[in-house]
């Protein structure tokens, strides 16, 4: 009965697998993370605080310098998969809101950046809680300025293509390594 329901729990599986290959179109990059529903785009108040993000191809997540979590994890494997991007490096951005503007201080975040060896890859956006409620409102996460604490909170990293169009989401623990990281800048190049 056992080998039974595992063989049903491996036919479904594939069945999902074969689904995704079969609906993904042709000519359709093919992204490593999870890939949202068509159609969303980068909020308007990620442009408005951070306006050097138009027409590039964009890695954004949020970071609290005080975690000890996923934080410094994302941090280094960002900095690693933009270095891994060559000359494909100056049409990429990566970017970190910080979701704990109080305690996020500059040299606090140069000093997180240096630890964690994305100090040149990946830039920090800070500012007042009511500049950046906003931006994490329209990415839809949960800043640790709400939860009073730094471990928690949400660390996706989303990839956008240059006109804005939400493409990929890796996650740390999951599917965030610089090899995935990179290869999907890549493939939001190539949109």
């Amino acid at each position: 009965m056992r080998a039974l329901v595992l063989a049903v729990a491996l036919l479904g599986a594939l069945a999902v697998v074969l689904g995704l290959v079969l609906t993904r179109g042709e000519g359709e990059p093919d992204f490593r993370g999870s890939q949202p529903p068509s159609g969303l785009e980068m909020p308007a108040a990620a442009y408005a605080i951070a306006p050097g993000l138009r027409g590039k191809v964009v890695a954004v997540t949020f970071l609290d310098t005080q975690c000890t979590d996923a934080c410094p994890i994302v941090a280094a494997q960002v900095g690693e998969a933009v270095r891994l991007l060559g000359e494909d490096r100056s049409r990429v951005i990566a970017v970190a809101f910080s979701v704990d503007p109080i305690h996020d201080t500059p040299s606090g975040i140069r000093a997180f950046l240096a630890k964690f060896r994305a100090q040149d890859e990946l830039e920090y956006v800070d500012g007042a809680v009511a500049e950046l409620r906003p931006v994490w409102k329209g990415f839809q996460i949960l800043p640790s300025a709400d939860t009073g604490n730094s471990n928690m909170h949400s660390v996706p990293v989303r990839i956008y293509d240059a006109e804005g169009s939400w493409r990929s989401t890796l996650h740390p623990g999951v599917d965030l390594t610089p090899a995935n990281l990179a290869h999907d800048l890549e493939a939001a190049l190539d949109t």
